[in-house]
């Protein structure tokens, strides 16, 4: 007969056997998934004070961003004259989707929207 260290040990290896191949499952059934769409950016006022933000949408929210009148919440700050009247500025949209299993993919949008800064800096805040 088996003792009772044994059959735990059995229950708790079939367990976790169950649960790797569900996440294996869960994996496969969204890995090949194309989540890449059609992104539509826009620049209204250019200054050299360029803010980078993010966004965590929730499953079954509303994903359309309208950032007008949004607050700043990192500063993206040009140490040198890198940004000051460059002529070809490319703003792009990723994002990252969180699985429950498997990869952590980087999407990146089709659509991009380009534009120059100007050649002074901001001196006040915005």
């Amino acid at each position: 007969m088996h003792s009772i260290l044994q059959r735990g040990n059995a229950i708790l290896a079939y367990t976790l056997s169950v649960l790797a191949c569900l996440t294996f499952v869960c994996f496969a059934s969204t890995v090949l998934l194309n989540y890449r769409t059609h992104a539509d950016l826009n620049t209204v006022k250019v200054v050299v004070y360029v803010v980078l933000w993010d966004k965590i949408i929730l499953r079954g929210e509303n994903a359309v961003l309208d950032f007008k009148n949004m607050n700043t919440k990192y500063y993206f700050w040009d140490d040198g004259n890198g940004l000051k009247g460059n002529n070809n500025i490319t703003l792009t949209l990723s994002w990252n989707i969180i699985p429950n299993a498997g990869l952590l993919p980087n999407i990146f949008a089709h659509g991009s929207h380009s534009f120059q800064f100007p050649v002074d800096y901001t001196t006040s805040r915005m």
